[in-house]
Order: structure tokens, then C-alpha cells, then sequence
């Protein structure tokens, strides 16, 4: 198994919908043992989702749902704490966590913008710097993080002009992570998806822009949540063993450059 022995931490695993969870899925799978973290994760939620997890996969690693606002560095440091309480280790990081608005550039307000970074791009630093100091420890570990097409083709789909922004950001803030961190032995790594199926589009899109989206797409289908974990996960194993900075497209030929 691909991930024996390993531990996971999953940000944004809170939605049986999302890619965080059918990474952690996959990951279980394969033997792994998975922190599932997201703002919502309240004992009741992590449970139902540990159940969910545990029906599909019967025999896989273990999981165990954190809250952690990801906003907040304390609350990162501590959610790092409490998976090496439970594992004693963590090999990796997939972070997918996000939020997301259509507004022309000219409705988003300064909160609008605010907000947006804060969990996006501020997030993504912030969990990616609780965890580094415990990779570099172990001289081994890899990074994922979920950008977006939208970072790439400058927004157009579903996110508006500050969420590209965000997503340009943590772009550029895993490339310098790889580039830094490689000497101990750290990859760090980033998925672009385009539209995918979950709830990030609901309220997002209508019916007709979203058929529209669909048409132009070479694989005549929006993508799932499956697909883009596939990608993480690929990028966390010992497959990918001498991939670092690099970006995985997983968008069915939407964007091709």
C-alpha cells in the first residue's frame, strides 16, 4: 500500500462532497492514517464524517476529524500538536481548504477582498508553516496545495478577480516553499483544478452559465472531486518522489498551455 504507516494531514475535509474527503478517502485506502481538518469540524461532524470514512473504506488507516480555523496561526500550531499526539508523525500535507465568490471586480468590496485572503492565500501560509517545522525534523515530507484554473487564465469561471488573486498567491507561495525546503528534503507542490462538483459551486453558478462552461470543456464534463484527489494524492506518495514546484492541471482540457 502506497501509504502504510504514513499520516496525512487533509485541511478542508469537512464535506463528504469535497476533494479534501475523497482525498482522505483514497489515502485510507491505501493504508494511510488521515487527520481530517475544517472550521466546521465539530465532535459531532467529525464522527458522521469518521463513520462515513469507515463504511467505505473498512479496512483502511485511521481517521479523526480536527477543527482548526486556518485563519489563525495558533489554531494551525495546535491542530499540528494533535496529530503527532495521535500518530507520533505527519509525512505530508494536502491543502484544499477555500472559499469563493463571482463578483465583477468592481462589486468586491474591501471586506469582500479581505476575506478572501485571509482564507485562501493567509490559510495556506499559515498551515503550511505549522507543519514545515515537523517535516524538516524528519528531513522528508511533501506539500500539496489546491490553487485554481482561475489563477492561471485570470478568473472568468466561477471565482471573481479576488479569488484568482488568492489562488495566484498560493501558487507562488508553494513554489517557494519547494525551492526553500528541498534541501531537507521537503517537495511541495500544486493542483490547478477547473470547475469541479462540489460545494463550492452551489449559489456560484447558474444552470446555463454552468452548461456553457461544460460545452467548451474537451472532456464534455465538469470535474469531480475524485479526480482532483487523485492528483494530491499522486503528488504525496513516493511515486512522485522527484516532483517539487511543479503544477498539476486537473482540469479536462479547459485550460491547455
Amino acid at each position: 500500500m502506497l501509504f502504510e504507516h504514513k499520516v496525512t494531514i487533509v485541511v478542508g475535509a469537512g464535506s463528504d462532497r469535497g476533494i479534501g474527503f475523497a482525498c482522505a478517502e483514497i489515502l485510507a485506502r491505501e493504508g494511510g492514517h488521515v487527520v481530517m481538518v475544517d472550521v466546521a469540524m465539530t465532535p459531532e461532524h467529525a464522527a458522521k464524517l469518521e463513520r462515513t470514512l469507515r463504511d467505505r473504506v473498512p479496512h483502511g488507516g485511521d481517521v479523526f476529524g480536527v477543527p482548526c480555523d486556518i485563519s489563525k496561526a495558533a489554531e494551525c500550531a495546535q491542530m499540528v500538536e494533535q496529530a503527532l499526539a495521535r500518530f507520533g508523525r505527519v509525512d505530508s500535507l494536502i491543502n484544499c481548504a477555500g472559499i469563493v465568490q463571482s463578483k465583477p471586480l468592481l462589486d468586491i468590496t474591501e471586506n469582500d477582498f479581505d476575506r478572501i485572503l485571509t482564507i485562501n492565500l493567509k490559510g495556506a501560509f499559515n498551515v503550511c508553516r505549522s507543519v514545515l517545522p515537523t517535516l524538516v525534523a524528519q528531513k522528508k515530507g511533501a506539500i500539496v496545495n489546491v490553487a485554481s484554473v482561475a489563477a492561471q487564465r485570470g478568473g472568468g469561471l466561477v471565482g471573481g478577480a479576488d479569488y484568482a488573486a488568492s489562488k495566484g498567491g498560493v501558487m507562488s507561495l508553494t513554489r517557494s516553499i519547494a525551492r526553500e525546503f528541498g534541501p531537507h528534503g521537503i517537495r511541495a507542490n500544486i493542483v490547478c483544478p477547473s470547475m469541479t462538483q462540489t460545494g463550492m459551486l452551489d449559489g456560484n453558478l447558474t444552470t446555463e452559465k454552468y452548461d456553457a462552461i461544460v460545452a467548451e470543456i474537451p472532456l464534455r464534463r465538469a470535474g469531480r472531486a475524485e479526480d482532483v484527489a487523485g492528483a494530491c494524492v499522486y503528488l504525496t506518495s513516493d511515486l512522485a518522489a522527484y516532483v517539487t514546484g511543479a503544477t498539476i492541471d486537473v482540469n479536462g482540457g479547459s485550460h491547455i498551455h
